[in-house]
C-alpha cells in the first residue's frame, strides 16, 4: 500500500515513528536545533511582557566541535530584564515530594573535576541566567565521555543556584539520573520520555524537582518554570513540540510511514507497543474511510492487546 504521511502529527505526543528513525540512523541533529529555536520563539512571546527575555546559547552538551568546558552555556537561557526591581522579593519554592538530592546520589558522593571551571557566578551581572533549558541528544546520555562531561557541567550549574530544565525525548538511552526508572532496562513504571525542572535556587540538596514522565501517544502536561521572586511561567512543551513537527513538515519525511511499524519497534515497552499499534490502526482506518487526516487527527484509538492489534494491523495493510 502507499505510504501514509501527513503534516499533522498523528500522535498525541512525541511521534514514535520519527523519533525511532532519528535515533536508529543517528539523525537527531535534524530535530534538535529546530526544536530549540521554536522553544525560544514561544518562550519569548510569553516572557517579554513579564520583563524577561530568552536567548539561544551554546549547549552544555558536547557536539564534537571541541572539548572546551570552561564557559558552558545552555540551549536556552532565560534572563531577568528587571533584576533590581524583583531582587528583594523572597523566592516562592513549589511544594513537591521530590527534591534534587533524591536524584543526585552518585553526583553528591563523587568528585566533579570540572565544577570549578565550568561555571563563573556573578550575581551583580544582570545578564546572569536564572533558568536553563537543555534538550538532550543521544551522545550526551549514558556512560560516555560526552555524557560525563555534560553531567559535570549540569552539576556545576546547579551549584550556582539556578532553575534547570531538561527535556529527554530519547527512549533508547538511559536517563541522565541513576535514580530514575530506566526504560531501556524495562524498569517498573519507566516511561520513554520525561521533562524535569530542578530548582536549586534556595537549596541544592533540597531544591524541588518537578518531574513529568510520559509514554507514547501521551501529551505532557503544561509545566511551571520558576523565575525571580514570585514570578513564574506556565509553559506547554507539548504544544511547542507539535509546532515544530507541523511547521517543519516532519510528517513528510520519507522515512515516516504510518502504514509500517517504526524501526526498532521491539525497543518500546509492551504498553507502548500496544499504543503504537492502536494509533496505527486508527490512522489506517481513517485513511481507508477517506477521512481528513489533517483536520481530524489524532483519532480515537481502540484498547487492544498487542497480539490482537498486530493481527488487525496485518489485515489492514494486507501484509
Amino acid at each position: 500500500m502507499s505510504p501514509i504521511r501527513t503534516i499533522k502529527n498523528q500522535y498525541r505526543g512525541i511521534n514514535a515513528h520519527l523519533h525511532s528513525y532519528w535515533q536508529a540512523e543517528h539523525k537527531w541533529n535534524r530535530f534538535h536545533n529546530v526544536h530549540v529555536s521554536d522553544l525560544l520563539k514561544l518562550l519569548r512571546i510569553e516572557l517579554l511582557p513579564m520583563g524577561y527575555t530568552a536567548s539561544i546559547e551554546d549547549s552544555l552538551q558536547i557536539r564534537r566541535i571541541g572539548d572546551d568546558i570552561k564557559y558552558p552555556k545552555g540551549d536556552i537561557v532565560v534572563s531577568d530584564l528587571e533584576f533590581r526591581r524583583r531582587s528583594h522579593i523572597p523566592l516562592n519554592p513549589r511544594t513537591t515530594s521530590l527534591v534534587i538530592e533524591d536524584l543526585l546520589v552518585n553526583e553528591l558522593d563523587v568528585e566533579h573535576p570540572y565544577s570549578a571551571v565550568v561555571i563563573r557566578e556573578n550575581v551583580s551581572n544582570l545578564s546572569e541566567p536564572i533558568a536553563w533549558i537543555e534538550l538532550l541528544s543521544p551522545t550526551n546520555k549514558g556512560d560516555t565521555k560526552d555524557a560525563r562531561t555534560y553531567y559535570a557541567k549540569r552539576w556545576a550549574l546547579l551549584e550556582t543556584g539556578i532553575v534547570f530544565v531538561e527535556l529527554d525525548y530519547l527512549h533508547e538511552t538511559s536517563p541522565t539520573f541513576d535514580n530514575l526508572p530506566d526504560y531501556t532496562r524495562g524498569d517498573l513504571n519507566a516511561q520513554p520520555y520525561n521533562i524535569m525542572i530542578l530548582d536549586s535556587r534556595l537549596d541544592l540538596r533540597q531544591g524541588p524537582v518537578d518531574l513529568e514522565e510520559f509514554g507514547v501517544d501521551i501529551s505532557p502536561r503544561p509545566m511551571t518554570i520558576p523565575l525571580n521572586g514570585n514570578d513564574e511561567i506556565v509553559f506547554d512543551f507539548g504544544a511547542a513540540y507539535q509546532k515544530t513537527f507541523e511547521d517543519t513538515r516532519y510528517g513528510f519525511e520519507p522515512e515516516l510511514d504510518y502504514a509500517n511499524l517504526p524501526v526498532n519497534f521491539d525497543r518500546y515497552s509492551r504498553t507502548d507497543q500496544e499504543r503504537i499499534v492502536a494509533r496505527m490502526i486508527a490512522i489506517l482506518k481513517a485513511d481507508q474511510a477517506c477521512l481528513d487526516l489533517e483536520a481530524n487527527a489524532p483519532f480515537p484509538v481502540e484498547t487492544l492487546s498487542l497480539e490482537d492489534g498486530l493481527a488487525q494491523l496485518q489485515q489492514l495493510t494486507g501484509s
